[in-house]
């Protein structure tokens, strides 16, 4: 707990000490059974956070339970029924509107007040023609759900506002990533461009050169023959390499059209199908019925898909691989818990997969987009930052999570990946 958190709880607990301290030393003070009850009540609310923690789910209720216990107990040692104590019944009132919603709250105070008039059972008993204000106490209990409502609304506002203000910081530190990722990206594209331009000319030379060398090389000396078809695969190889860059930094040109993401998904899945046809992985395919057609480049909307099932894949177990492909209408009061904030405003297509490998380590998430960031051996770190660039240039996005209800082999980790695609409807 950082060091403003634990003032503020002493100034709280010394507040309460004074307050219960003032009421010990008010009439009557010689009723020893008042002074232990009031001590009773400061211990429970300078303790109440950790009693609550330690009681469990039901804590809240033990806490607000045992306040009108207490507040009982200091009115009957008090005067009972006519005792001018019967405002300690706010502290449980106040308890309940801050833990709970309105019913709950309404709920409590009921007990509450049924808790005070109770009192006037050991009063009509001792003296059955006692002159009970009815009136008045039928006053104090209204007032009684008068404030737990207003302070239960003052809660419920304020526990809004704090929740839309976490929400804007979280979207605003999410879009300052953004923005630096940007920023890098345009740098690095820049960068990248130029580079693979001037690799291209000397690439071009030393793949001639190998080709001449190997038509001219005695075909009796195998090391040279070896040695020149090395240098012109080696040369390939980087023309790969050259041309991915030059995909990567090179502003994308939309052929947008209407398109039945479907459709591209299955063809994406046949694709790679195609690239491991012995691979023993199953797919599970969970579309809803009647999707609408998205604007999409289609081509580029394939190339998205085709590199998130040949990395799925890749990561799935040898012996029962397992894809998940969900693709659903989101946004406008459907499918809202996989968008937040402001994006739940966007009407679109949400495209899901999620396979059974070993997943990806959340502390490095946030930089899988990153280009040249790979954890393959043989990977160059540009599949997954070419896909977020063409989502980008849809004004959609690419995340990652891991999957739902799944649990890894180790201390409870979850196992497997799932990435959602978002494309918005307009």
């Amino acid at each position: 707990m950082a060091d403003s958190e634990r003032r503020a709880f002493a100034w709280l607990d010394v507040i309460w000490l004074l307050f219960l301290g003032g009421l010990a030393v008010l009439p009557p003070i010689g009723e020893i059974h008042k002074q232990e009850t009031l001590l009773a009540i400061a211990l429970l609310q300078i303790f109440e956070n950790d009693f609550v923690r330690r009681a469990g789910p039901r804590g809240r209720a033990y806490d607000v339970f045992i306040k009108i216990l207490l507040a009982t107990l200091l009115v009957v040692y008090t005067g009972e029924i006519n005792s001018s104590y019967y405002l300690i019944y706010y502290l449980p009132i106040v308890t309940a509107a801050m833990y709970f919603g309105p019913i709950q709250t309404l709920l409590w105070t009921g007990v509450a007040v049924v808790a005070y008039w109770s009192n006037l059972i050991p009063a009509l008993q001792a003296n059955p023609d006692a002159d009970v204000d009815f009136p008045e106490l039928a006053l104090r209990s209204f007032f009684c759900f008068l404030f737990a409502i207003v302070v239960n609304r003052v809660v419920t506002e304020s526990r809004r506002q704090a929740e839309a203000l976490a929400d804007t910081n979280r979207r605003l530190k999410a879009a300052e990533a953004e923005a630096r990722r940007s920023e890098r990206l345009a740098a690095l594209g820049q960068m990248s461009a130029g580079l693979a331009h001037e690799l291209r000319n000397p690439l071009g030379v030393i793949k001639g050169s190998a080709e001449l060398l190997g038509k001219r090389v005695n075909p009796s000396d195998p090391l040279a023959t070896e040695m020149a078809s090395n240098i012109s695969l080696e040369v390939n190889r980087l023309n790969v390499l050259v041309s991915r860059f030059l995909d990567f930094v090179r502003p994308s040109h939309l052929e947008r059209r209407p398109a039945n993401l479907e459709a591209i998904v299955d063809q994406a899945l046949k694709a790679v199908h195609d690239r491991w046809p012995e691979a023993p992985v199953s797919v599970e395919r969970h579309y809803a019925a009647n999707l609408p057609a998205v604007p999409v480049d289609a081509e580029l909307c394939e190339r998205v898909f085709t590199n998130l099932f040949s990395n799925a894949y890749e990561a799935v177990p040898p012996s029962e691989g397992r894809i998940r492909v969900a693709i659903t209408p989101v946004g406008r009061g459907r499918g809202l818990s996989a968008l937040a904030g402001a994006e739940a405003d966007r009407a679109g297509i949400m495209v899901e997969i999620e396979d059974n490998g070993p997943g990806v380590p959340p502390e490095i998430r946030e930089q899988i987009f990153n280009p040249f960031f790979t954890t393959k051996k043989s990977g160059v770190g540009l599949g997954l930052s070419i896909v977020s660039k063409i989502m980008d240039d849809h004004h959609g996005w690419i995340r990652i999570s891991s999957p739902r209800g799944s649990a890894g082999p180790n201390d409870g980790e979850p196992q497997g990946a799932l990435f959602r695609v978002f494309f918005p409807a307009e």
